[in-house]
């Protein structure tokens, strides 16, 4: 597992992890809630690895994160309310579960033709989500079950000798330790899973 600091080279940051997914690689990067494992949204070997990486069962589907709205809504059917909605909450801690309109996924990221979808509030993935123009594959990163570690250290010893580890680590630091708000919008009223 290689480890970059971003603080040291934002550039030099954006490029490697910019690299890294095109070739098909996982890496864990900080977001704007917590440390993420992150990896191209519609490249199967990717999202399979995160799921290795988690140990994590595929029954459990994994959101993604886009750069805009107009991305989301190639993705997922937006009606104006929602899109009313979304436009308050993103970008922002929020992942919104709506219908799925791209059925063009591998398993594991579209249950019940739903997906889940957010627009981060982070400087560094903002700007890797528009130099990649892809959705990402996302969830904390750690094992399932295990607490969320909150720096680099942790997700090292988190991950350390285990048969599937993801491929780089952005280092940003101690970051906060609640995952995103979900909020089902397939249903009315919307329905609170994760808070």
């Amino acid at each position: 597992m290689k480890v970059l600091k971003i603080s040291k080279n934002l550039e030099k940051a954006i490029e490697e992890a910019t690299e890294f997914i095109k070739k098909e690689k996982v890496i864990v990067c900080p977001t704007d809630t917590v440390y993420g494992l992150i990896a191209d949204a519609k490249n199967k070997r990717t999202v399979n690895k995160i799921f290795k990486i988690k140990k994590r069962k595929k029954e459990n589907p994994i959101p993604i994160f886009v750069k805009d709205l107009k991305m989301a809504k190639k993705i997922a059917f937006i009606n104006k309310r929602q899109e009313k909605f979304l436009k308050k909450i993103w970008p922002g801690k929020v992942t919104a579960i709506l219908k799925a309109k791209d059925k063009d996924f591998p398993k594991g990221i579209i249950k019940d033709r739903k997906i889940g979808i957010r627009i981060p509030k982070h400087k560094f993935l903002d700007r890797l989500l528009k130099e990649l123009k892809m959705p990402l594959a996302q969830t904390s990163a750690n094992i399932s079950g295990n607490p969320t570690p909150q720096n680099v250290q942790g997700i090292l010893k988190e991950f350390k000798d285990k048969k599937f580890q993801p491929d780089l680590i952005l280092d940003e630091g101690k970051l906060g330790k609640k995952p995103s708000v979900v909020l089902d919008l397939t249903q009315e009223p919307p329905k609170v899973l994760r808070f």
